[in-house]
């Protein structure tokens, strides 16, 4: 049931300002974190769901040379795509921010400095790899080898994809730049590092003792497995033209190290939010009682799970996530999504292509959501899903029930004084999956929350097919209002219910059984929420059918691509 009111902090993590959304990213991030925001809204909390894009980096540099473009072209660019792709989409973002914004460089500077002044960084003079040919330092992602551990090839300057192992960019052997392929050199240069390693207990406590029965076994295992293997101190700065300026030991040239930076983006956001709205930040991460959650992909548990919590701790009086349900990765056909051979469904060109169709993107990919292993989207599945689930089942039902309505009472909504008990009964079960839902949607569990919900359409189905209205209309008319009744009063229910996974279906359907007002927590109250007065006008199909030809163009179109 419904708690007390609670307010939650929600981050999505901020996508990388060098190209545009693909299902991978919205099966793993953005599509769970909205339900959850969406849910937590519509139960009366306070949310304060928090995202933007992440603009600096090696990787905006290398994207802008490519193009022969400016670093501030290219993320103007992609902000812009980004941010009108997520609003069509419908994720309910409160703050959409950049981290090129002057609020985020002082807000990181800030944090820079408090760090600074309290002695969390040490000065170190060390030989870093420098690729001779772009005639620049290299990020440790930007480094590739040999596995000093597993020998898989391709591993990067800091992590071993393939067995997990923490590495440091000089351990690989046969290390080659990623950017011009060439060997890199050893260069002397000078830099802060944060002391990571001092905090190593107060992470194994946190992480592993104290929560390790509340979030994931797959993020556990990660951060357990860096643990393991020791924290060392990790540069905060970097030898870059491009990004937030700051000072080595009075040197120039250097800027914040982006993965330093982008996590405070959550913060910076917040704060430019909260401006706008006349409200405090403070108290989105700074009370004790907010609850801060980060929806990320697999590929970032060692940021938000280890570094931003000990640089929050490191802040002071900031509180600490209190999960992160980290989720695996999507492939796609089989395949690894792959943007540089365009093995990728780009959501801007998905809107484009299919038009209104927002909602059976969503629910295939909730319905798929690599929640604790890699999982595989087809088209031949996202076919099948809309037709046979969406089409057949939620569609049909809501369909029938209110062409019922109409065709028998001109559109007006049946209001027995006396309800069957099967009917009772049915509705019971109905109340029982909104239970679950709630329970699994509390617990990240977006994919069988989706399972509740169109086992709440289920259900009206089989309560319609087992009645049959339309064979007792003339020898037992009340009984028929019985039926349509409740058949009404599970529409109504998976209107609500809907909005978090379904946003256009739910507002659609709202307006068309007149239910505006009514929100999740007074579901279970339908009696005083239905307006019986209401004539059902508009029954209009939720969805269509999606034909093999459109398929046929996906798939031809990916193969195209390669």
């Amino acid at each position: 049931m419904v708690k007390n009111k609670e307010t939650f902090t929600i981050t999505a993590a901020l996508p990388y300002a060098n190209g545009p959304i693909h299902i991978g990213h919205l099966a793993g991030v953005y599509i769970p974190a909205d339900i959850y925001a969406r849910y937590k809204r519509l139960t009366d909390n306070e949310v304060a769901f928090i995202c933007g894009s992440d603009e600096h980096g090696v990787a905006i540099s290398l994207a802008s040379k490519k193009a022969s473009i400016s670093p501030k072209e290219l993320i103007d660019k992609y902000d812009s795509l980004i941010k009108s792709s997520f609003d069509e989409f419908g994720i309910s973002f409160d703050n959409y921010s950049r981290t090129s914004k002057k609020i985020h460089h002082e807000t990181s500077l800030e944090l820079f400095n408090t760090l600074k002044e309290k002695n969390l960084f040490s000065l170190k003079k060390s030989e870093q790899f420098y690729d001779a040919k772009e005639n620049q330092f290299l990020a440790d992602r930007y480094i590739s080898g040999d596995c000093p551990i597993c020998n898989a090839k391709d591993a990067y300057g800091d992590q071993c994809e393939k067995c997990g192992s923490t590495l440091s960019p000089e351990e690989l052997k046969n290390p080659k730049s990623t950017i011009s392929d060439s060997t890199p050199v050893l260069k002397k240069t000078k830099h802060y590092y944060i002391k990571l390693n001092e905090f190593e207990e107060f992470l194994r406590n946190w992480i592993t003792v104290e929560n390790k029965d509340k979030w994931k076994a797959n993020v556990i295992g990660q951060v357990k497995s860096w643990l393991d293997s020791g924290l060392k101190p990790r540069a905060v700065t970097r030898d870059l033209d491009w990004g937030i300026p700051v000072q080595v030991d009075g040197d120039d040239g250097k800027v914040l190290y982006v993965w330093f930076e982008a996590p405070i983006g959550y913060i910076s956001s917040t704060k430019e939010w909260a401006q706008n709205n006349n409200k405090d930040w403070e108290h989105y991460w700074k009370n004790p009682k907010t609850n801060l959650i980060h929806f990320i992909g697999k590929d970032n548990i060692v940021f938000h799970c280890i570094i931003f919590p000990i640089m929050l701790k490191m802040f002071g009086d900031f509180i600490l996530p209190k999960n992160v349900p980290a989720n695996e990765f999507l492939n796609l056909e089989g395949d690894k999504i792959s943007t540089s051979r365009n093995w990728a469904v780009w959501l801007h060109e998905y809107l484009i292509e299919f038009p209104n169709m927002q909602d059976i993107l969503r629910y295939v990919l909730t319905a798929t959501c690599p929640e604790t292993k890699d999982n595989d989207f087809t088209w031949k599945e996202f076919q099948t899903r809309n037709n046979s689930e969406l089409v057949a089942i939620y569609g049909n039902f809501t369909n029938r029930v209110l062409s019922l309505i109409d065709k028998y009472y001109e559109g007006k909504i049946p209001n027995p004084k006396i309800v069957n008990d099967s009917d009772n009964e049915t509705l019971k079960e109905v109340v029982s999956l909104k239970n679950d839902m709630e329970s699994n949607l509390n617990e990240f569990k977006f994919r069988e929350a989706l399972r509740n919900l169109i086992g709440i359409a289920r259900l009206g189905n089989k309560h319609l097919a087992d009645n049959e209205p339309w064979k007792i209309k003339n020898e037992n008319p009340e009984r028929v209002e019985q039926i349509l009744k409740t058949s009404f009063e599970i529409v109504t229910y998976l209107a609500v219910l809907s909005e978090p996974f379904l946003p256009f279906t739910s507002e659609k359907l709202k307006k068309m059984i007149g239910i505006n007002k009514t929100g999740w927590s007074n579901i279970d109250n339908l009696g005083s929420e239905i307006d019986f007065n209401f004539i059902i006008t508009n029954k209009e199909m939720l969805f269509r059918r999606i034909e093999d030809s459109e398929i046929e163009f996906q798939i031809d179109k990916l193969k195209k691509g390669l």
